[in-house]
């Protein structure tokens, strides 16, 4: 396996010569009771899976590798424990989230991607609001998760309405707590993922006033490691890929099962609404390419651009692992 930053620079050098060394090093006797940390959040659709059908924890055992799992409510806080050494490998999470995390400095590695799901996220209102257009979401309470893809559909939504995000009262909520204030109608809005967002759909009867479609946001979801676990166990990498582009595979082929296991793991949501929840994903599970990341810098550059982020932020100054022909 191997990795690379897309810009030139002695860190690239020696992240290069660090990987090399530890893929010569690295076999079966060398992960002897190694752990591997990784963290999800409700929406890691894939890494529930694996989780509950067991395929993942099989695969590694036979590297001698085991698994502890650690329950995030977002993806900021996911790569905020990822960077600081708490966890070592990263469920999926919204593509604006490395970018936050990119502006605190963290040095990170981009494992895989899932294809773009646009729909797979959307600002909602109450079923009788008289709010209609999203120009009409002006000087209201919006409730929305500090720099996950929705915080991302919100600002471009605002920008295609002629507002800018200075122009709403933001409610920065997880996802729980965004449905309460929603609910409670203590927000005028809510800008929400799956499966939260099927969820709120079937039980509270709102109005979608606009989703990702048009080109206002892709949805990309992005999978992540830290550099130091990358470096010390690439072999872990490539199972963990591997693994995650089977299940993404296998949900695809089998919607209802899927469906069924991942109900009760949801808070007991219905099969039904799991299943239209999951058919607005791609689950598609790839290698991240470093000529795909222009989305990634579209959204730094609106992020800082809204003040929103302290710093520029350059996305293609990242490490990207592929794995090698063995």
């Amino acid at each position: 396996m191997s990795t690379h930053s897309t810009t030139p620079s002695r860190r690239r050098t020696l992240l290069a010569t660090l990987f090399t060394a530890a893929s010569l090093l690295l076999g079966g006797a060398a992960l002897a009771d190694t752990t591997v940390r990784i963290g999800f959040q409700k929406s890691s659709t894939l890494t529930t899976l694996l989780r509950s059908q067991g395929t993942l924890e099989k695969a590694l055992a036979e590297q001698g590798v085991t698994v502890s799992w650690h329950e995030f409510p977002s993806g900021l806080p996911l790569l905020e424990a990822l960077n600081v050494g708490n966890v070592d490998f990263s469920a999926d999470v919204a593509d604006t989230v490395p970018v936050f995390a990119q502006a605190a400095g963290a040095r990170l590695v981009y494992v895989a991607q899932e294809a773009p799901s646009p729909t797979a996220q959307a600002i909602l209102v109450h079923g009788d609001s008289d709010i209609r257009e999203l120009s009409d979401l002006k000087g209201k309470r919006v409730a929305v998760t500090k720099a996950a893809g929705s915080h991302y559909l919100l600002i471009q939504a605002l920008k295609k309405a002629g507002l800018s995000f200075a122009d709403i009262r933001p409610s920065y909520l997880t996802p729980a707590d965004g449905r309460a204030a929603f609910e409670n109608r203590n927000v005028d809005a809510w800008v929400v993922w799956e499966p939260f967002l099927t969820s709120a759909q079937r039980q509270l009867a709102p109005r979608v006033l606009a989703d990702g479609s048009d080109g206002l946001a892709d949805y990309q979801r992005y999978y992540l490691s830290s550099v130091a676990f990358a470096e010390q166990h690439p072999e872990v990498l490539n199972t963990l890929f591997e693994e995650l582009r089977k299940g993404g595979e296998w949900l695809r082929a089998n919607p209802r099962e899927a469906a069924e296991i991942l109900g009760p793991l949801w808070g007991g949501l219905e099969p039904e609404i799991v299943e239209v929840a999951n058919r607005k994903r791609s689950y598609e599970v790839r290698l991240v390419q470093a000529d795909g990341l222009a989305e990634q810098q579209r959204i730094a550059d609106t992020f800082h651009a809204e003040g929103l982020l302290p710093v520029r932020v350059d996305a293609s100054d990242v490490v990207i692992w592929s794995p090698e022909e063995q």
